[in-house]
């Protein structure tokens, strides 16, 4: 059984901290599904992670274009998982079922700290999986650097 981890954004945004954790996800040769509610916000995205570090090249691809299922990263905001991710990257609130922790070895949820409705969406999304017994860390960058702040 795997463990929710929730990032709570309030140093950097998105599109700098998620491909720090995919980095590190796809470092432990796990597929990635980065989940999210909006297409139009998916492609953006996508488009970010191609313009990251000029060092680094993250594999990745939208659901909606072909060879979906070959994607190492595969940004959807489906609940279908073609690309069979050991880990869900949950991002803007997208939903996470208690059976998608169960099977994959993580499933992270990141949230917009600034953002009111993100956390009340964050703090619902970890009672439901907590309540269903995952295990589920919280995660703070508020001093600087992540440090775990909750477990349960």
């Amino acid at each position: 059984m795997g463990a929710a981890l929730f990032y709570h954004l309030t140093r950097r945004p998105l599109e700098a901290t998620l491909p720090l954790l995919l980095e590190k996800a796809r470092a432990a040769d796990w597929r990635v599904a980065v989940r999210g509610v909006d297409r139009a916000r998916m492609a953006w995205l996508d488009e970010k992670l191609w313009l990251g570090a000029e060092d680094s090249f993250l594999p990745h691809g939208l659901a909606e274009q072909p060879h979906a299922e070959d994607q190492p990263v595969l940004l959807t905001t489906d609940t279908a998982l073609p690309n069979a991710p050991q880990c869900l990257m949950s991002v803007d609130g997208a939903a996470v079922d208690p059976a998608e922790v169960a099977r994959m070895a993580r499933v992270c949820v990141l949230f917009d700290g600034g953002d009111e409705a993100a956390v009340q969406t964050a703090r619902a999304q970890w009672r439901r999986l907590t309540s269903a017994g995952c295990t589920a860390q919280y995660w703070s960058e508020s001093s600087g650097k992540w440090q775990m702040m909750a477990e349960r």
